[in-house]
């Protein structure tokens, strides 16, 4: 795959990654840090992908196990090109009930995140099951017991 393709792709779904910067990440920088991360992840691995699923299937794979795992080691920095694609930062006034559900999520473990993020994307359980590498049943167990959790969260804080 060329660059420029890699980008466009990236670019067209840029939002997935800036949904799962700001459920994995607290500062501007982290997210930032993270973001370049993911798309490292996705550019090393973008030979691995064969199509047999969606390029946003693939991509959100890469995304939630990068965002999981990549602050766990302590790595030697990495210095990205030019090339790739900057996060642009979206700036949105989030209402009082947003603010409360965002910090509600990240109360979630990373796992849980996970999950919640694919859903809030309207995502099928068959859909997430694919990406997680569960079963759909699995899923909706998994869900209940999410969904059960932030009600729990959400309560205690109001």
């Amino acid at each position: 795959m060329k660059v420029a393709e890699f980008i466009a792709l990236i670019n067209q779904h840029q939002a997935i990654l800036h949904k799962i910067c700001t459920l994995y990440r607290d500062s501007k920088e982290d997210r930032e840090d993270l973001f370049q991360e993911i798309v490292f992840q996705l550019w090393k691995s973008i030979e691995k992908f064969e199509g047999r699923s969606g390029f946003s299937t693939w991509m959100y794979r890469i995304a939630l196990s990068t965002a999981m795992a990549v602050f766990r080691k302590k790595k030697a920095p990495i210095f990205y090109t030019d090339e790739l694609p900057e996060m642009q930062e979206k700036v949105e006034e989030l209402s009082d009930q947003q603010e409360q559900f965002l910090a509600a999520l990240k109360k979630l473990n990373d796992a849980e995140k996970a999950f919640i993020t694919l859903y809030l994307e309207d995502l099928s359980y068959k859909e997430i099951a694919a990406i997680i590498g569960i079963t759909e049943n699995n899923v909706g167990v998994k869900m209940n017991r999410i969904k059960t959790k932030l009600q729990q969260i959400l309560n205690t804080t109001l």
